[in-house]
């Protein structure tokens, strides 16, 4: 029922290994579909018990995340665009309520409607405001059920709407002043809490109250620092999209190399000699390294029958530098040019060649 799915949720992915964990696990927080054990061996992996790592971080981060959550407080991720903020929030709902899919996506037209709840009109015109004719929004359904509910890029959302998190964070109480008697109050079961991710590059845009940010604890994700571990990553990830996008062969480890190398250095402004250099203004992350590593293989594969070359690289990079500010193509030109000549490699030669590719 999944195959044709592009990406179905991660209780769903990894529903054999959730269920190895809850066979063989201990005492659990009230209302939690794991133990904060089980939960944190899920998120980072265990290679004794088979359970595959998915977020390549920081493990005490994940410890801190779920004594958070087993807590009061919300639970804030932030960081840069790119360092698997959605990610680590999706496998913490899933360890914890097993169900990632109450979400709201944080955006200038979400309002509090889809957040709380609304109403089935055609009803409430037949009779009246009854719990039949209440549409739970996510953060009504995670209250009552008593799961986790993750709110994406909650600072793209107007303040006001924000704040309508305020009582319900405190109280742990959501009113519906349209009904009555027992009704008219949702109370949060065991179990609830809120993931919520905001990235750096939109702070400012709307800045949370102070009254909204104490009540949330603030976990920062970084990006990858460590070479070896990022290129397995964009690999692995790259490697199961593109089979999914039916290509037979595997991407060249080479050629990958090669893209992370360059989105490292066009990343942090510095060679791999330790040398400065211009850095791009845009977001270089480990996600958008995926992507153009995804892309480089379907245009090896559909165009000519191979796994992709370090000359796609260019034809594929362009879009994913030059979002933000027209000087990034200025300064992913003069990197093609001045720093990957100094690189050894067939595949660095390759990506010199076909500079000129760039628009």
């Amino acid at each position: 029922m999944t195959d044709n799915l592009q990406r179905p949720p991660a209780e769903v992915r990894y529903a054999d290994e959730l269920a190895r964990l809850r066979a063989e696990d201990g005492p659990r927080p009230p209302g939690w579909a794991l133990s904060l054990d089980a939960a944190r061996r899920f998120v980072v992996g265990d290679e004794s018990r088979g359970i595959s790592r998915k977020f390549v971080g920081d493990p005490s981060l994940v410890d801190r995340a779920l004594v958070t959550l087993a807590t009061s407080r919300g639970l804030m991720l932030v960081g840069e665009p790119g360092t698997a903020k959605s990610l680590l929030s999706e496998l913490l709902a899933a360890a914890v309520s097993g169900d990632s899919t109450l979400t709201i996506q944080g955006g200038a037209a979400t309002t509090e409607d889809q957040i709380k709840y609304s109403w089935n009109y055609a009803l409430l015109v037949a009779e009246g405001p009854t719990p039949r004719s209440l549409v739970a929004a996510p953060m009504v359904r995670g209250m009552a059920e008593g799961k986790v509910v993750r709110f994406e890029e909650i600072t793209r959302c107007p303040l006001e709407v924000q704040d309508s998190l305020l009582s319900l964070l405190s109280e742990r109480v959501v009113a519906i002043p349209e009904l009555t008697g027992p009704d008219a109050m949702v109370f949060a079961r065991d179990g609830f809490n809120v993931i919520a991710t905001a990235n750096t590059r939109d702070r400012g845009v709307n800045e949370m109250s102070a009254a909204l940010k104490r009540r949330f604890n603030f976990e920062t994700v970084f990006p990858i620092a460590d070479f070896s571990t990022e290129l397995a990553l964009v690999e692995a990830e790259a490697t199961n999209l593109l089979r999914r996008s039916g290509v037979t062969v595997a991407p060249s480890k080479e050629v990958l190399e090669v893209l992370v190398t360059t989105f490292r250095e066009l990343r942090t402004g510095v060679t791999d000699r330790n040398e400065p250099m211009d850095r791009l203004t845009t977001v270089m992350s480990t996600a958008e390294a995926v992507s153009v590593a995804h892309a480089v293989g379907l245009r090896g594969w559909y165009l000519r029958g191979e796994a992709g070359t370090a000359a796609d690289i260019v034809e594929c990079l362009a879009g994913a530098a030059a979002k933000d500010n027209a000087d990034d193509l200025a300064r992913l030109r003069r990197y093609l040019e001045q720093q990957v000549p100094r690189k050894k490699g067939v595949h660095w030669q390759e990506l010199h060649a076909s500079r000129f590719a760039l628009p």
